[in-house]
């Protein structure tokens, strides 16, 4: 029968084994052990799938609604011999959703149904904003362009975001023409607390059938809070008394939500 010294050397080293396995399993685990992220290939940590949903930024796809196309695609303006802008009507539907530099292309076709040249580009999806895909100048040739295609390269990479510039309004819109050349002149304001930075604007002309026949882009680096500008487009044609209404597209880089 074993004595009660015998039981407690036994008890003792029993506990430093024990002491010095945890020690080394700590050891082993923090060498080892990797910390589910939201950028480790695996689904993990309370994702809805690989790198997506739960605590990631990145939304995944079963998360967000698709993009929609207006015009039927692409629509194009000539604005002079062998030059056309050529833009797309894009709708992003999701209100806390966003996705940046989101590749495409148009492709354009002539009168015969010939293949004249693709251009591609990127457009910015804000949440809960349309967008214009917009590429200006598109050089033909000597060729009619008569057929504009546009499609994505990529579908978009949604992040969690919200609309940043809803404390901007359009004030006034003003579009004269003259013989040969046409222009809009945009009168916004920030109601915003803080100013506005880098901003995109997009302005769409449509006749009284509501079809898009002229298309512009320019760029402000800054509004600042409740100040007002004036935003400026100008077109080396004229749309002889065609344009009833005009549409303002407005877009910054999107606001990242955790």
């Amino acid at each position: 029968m074993a004595t009660w010294s015998s039981k407690r050397k036994f008890i003792y080293g029993g506990s430093i084994v024990a002491v010095v396995l945890v020690i080394i399993f700590g050891v082993f685990f923090s060498i080892f052990y990797k910390a589910p992220t939201c950028t480790d290939g695996m689904r993990n940590g309370g994702e809805q799938d690989v790198d997506c949903g739960g605590k990631c930024v990145k939304l995944c796809q079963s998360a967000f609604l698709p993009v929609k196309i207006k015009w039927g695609g692409g629509k194009y303006e000539k604005i002079a011999d062998g030059l056309y802008n050529v833009a797309s009507y894009v709708i992003n539907p999701n209100t806390g959703g966003a996705a940046v530099n989101v590749p495409y292309k148009f492709i354009l076709y002539d009168e015969a149904g010939i293949l004249i040249t693709e251009k591609r580009g990127v457009v910015t999806l804000p949440a809960h904003r349309n967008a214009l895909a917009f590429e200006p100048a598109v050089n033909v040739g000597q060729r009619n362009l008569s057929k504009v295609i546009f499609e994505f390269i990529k579908q978009p990479e949604w992040f969690k975001s919200h609309d940043s510039l809803n404390g901007l309004a359009v004030l006034d819109k003003k579009y004269t023409e003259e013989e040969n050349n046409s222009s809009l002149e945009v009168v916004l304001e920030n109601r915003n607390l803080l100013p506005y930075n880098k901003i995109t604007i997009s302005a769409v002309l449509y006749d009284s059938q509501d079809n898009a026949i002229g298309f512009s882009r320019t760029k402000i680096d800054a509004i600042e809070s409740q100040e007002s500008v004036s935003v400026s487009f100008t077109w080396p044609s004229s749309r002889h008394g065609k344009v009833t209404s005009i549409e303002i597209f407005s877009s910054s880089e999107p606001v990242r939500d955790r």
